[in-house]
């Protein structure tokens, strides 16, 4: 039997013709996912202003009488909220319940891409429509095997196209539920135990981790405006300037978001955790471990302190440790 991974032809774990299947998939490409969709508000000046508050960005383009809205807040006009959206078609739902039939009951968004035609301003009214534009062949990833779907949606504002947003999940069987109908091997003794992922180290943010290695926390700035920046990026948002040095942060920082990580298991992680969005005292954030304390006793607003976690013999990490409320 061959894996799949790159698509070949053969048969999955429950006896699924793999290539058959997939042309029953396919059947669904090119038919409506949503069809004269009516985004539930108009672009307004209170969303945008709450996007750029929790974003922390400042862009004197998103206020004042001529304001328009962030592009990338081009996905916001058109979701549904807790009540959802009456628009979605039957196609879309028919090839999820075809997935989850075939044992791809978990989803993951993956990625999305995003073309602006046209500025959105407070008042514009929004429609949209969306496609069923691929569904691939079975794919083995690490969460497990499924298939990506990929939709498209093209976004208007009164009638006139604003923009084009693809998004993509996969849908897929979990590798754990898959490992649990497959003969048990034999467990290695003494066999390591499994290591963080690597970061990715490149020429625009090796002084960062080469100041973690001296347990140094260093944020950019920029020579031009003053501008701190986080995480490391070439140039300045502010005014363009590629020139730049470095301030070490004080460590001091408060909690500002957070998630609680259950889904999906990985080997090096040990579910439930809290992974938070750290205000730095300096004014920037960035995403990091919450620990001193249990994950249900994280809260928004939460001091925390800088300290250094070694996690294998090659890798250390920032992370950030709650001053209150901990147990230790």
């Amino acid at each position: 039997m061959r894996d799949g991974r790159n698509g070949e032809a053969g048969r999955g774990p429950t006896g699924l013709d793999l290539a058959g299947f997939h042309e029953r998939l396919r059947a669904y490409e090119g038919q409506p996912a949503a069809t004269a969709g009516v985004g539930k508000d108009l672009v307004n000046e209170a969303m945008i202003r709450h996007w750029c508050e929790a974003m922390g960005d400042t862009d004197p383009a998103y206020r004042g009488p001529d304001a328009v809205a962030p592009p990338t807040m081009l996905q916001a006009w058109t979701m549904g909220g807790l009540s959802g959206h009456s628009d979605r078609s039957g196609a879309y739902d028919e090839l999820l319940a075809l997935l989850d039939e075939a044992g791809c009951t978990s989803v993951v968004a993956t990625d999305c891409e995003q073309e602006y035609v046209r500025p959105l301003r407070p008042g514009d009214a929004i429609t949209f429509d969306a496609v069923i534009e691929s569904v691939s062949a079975r794919k083995t990833t690490k969460l497990g095997t499924g298939h990506f779907v990929t939709t498209r949606m093209d976004i208007h504002a009164d009638g006139e196209l604003a923009g084009t947003h693809r998004f993509r999940i996969l849908k897929y069987a979990p590798a754990v539920a898959v490992a649990a109908q497959a003969p048990a091997k034999p467990q290695r003794t003494g066999a390591p135990a499994a290591r963080r992922p690597r970061p990715v180290i490149n020429r625009d943010n090796a002084g960062f981790w080469e100041g973690v290695a001296a347990h140094r926390l260093l944020i950019q700035r920029c020579t031009g405006c003053a501008t701190l920046r986080f995480p490391w990026l070439p140039g300045c948002n502010g005014c363009g300037s590629q020139e730049w040095d470095t301030v070490e942060a004080s460590g001091a920082g408060t909690v500002f978001s957070y998630v609680v990580m259950h889904h999906p298991p990985f080997p090096a992680f040990d579910p439930p955790y809290a992974v938070g969005l750290i205000e730095l005292a300096e004014g920037v954030r960035m995403i990091s471990n919450v620990v001193g304390v249990p994950y249900d006793k994280v809260r928004i607003g939460m001091p925390v302190r800088l300290e250094f976690l070694r996690v294998d013999e090659e890798l250390e990490l920032p992370v950030f440790r709650a001053q209150d409320g901990g147990d230790g």
